[in-house]
């Protein structure tokens, strides 16, 4: 499968995004998604994750009640709407398909098989 992010750009602290990922390639509606996201000088991280129908949602502690994934599987797309932007939120975000699907895994970057090639926010004080 081939994932397609989009939306990033620069913001204002304290604003909001919407991140978009399509797929194509593949049954979308089979995949675990992901949102992870790599700061300047910092590891991949977990941001956020969506099971098969959208039913469970995970968050890393420092996006929850800010961010929220979903997904809309006729439209293949999952999406990361960000509200109240940090400087800290700074990044290069990717999004990512697990094909084993397996929640108690995705907060995991060596869960997901498939990823997109990123898209940077930059949030400026």
């Amino acid at each position: 499968v081939q994932l397609q992010a989009s939306g990033g750009g620069l913001v204002q602290a304290g604003g909001s995004r919407r991140l978009s990922c399509a797929a194509s390639g593949g049954t979308f509606n089979r995949y675990g998604m992901g949102w992870f996201r790599q700061g300047p000088g910092k590891e991949r991280e977990f941001v956020a994750g969506i099971s098969l129908r959208g039913g469970s949602t995970y968050y890393a502690n420092s996006v929850k009640g800010r961010f929220t994934i979903s997904r809309d599987n006729a439209k293949n797309t999952v999406y990361l709407q960000m509200y109240g932007l940090e400087p800290e939120d700074t990044a290069v975000y990717y999004c990512a398909a697990d094909r084993s699907a397996i929640l108690s895994r995705i907060q995991y970057a060596s869960a997901y098989d498939y990823w997109g090639q990123g898209t940077q926010v930059t949030v400026s004080s």
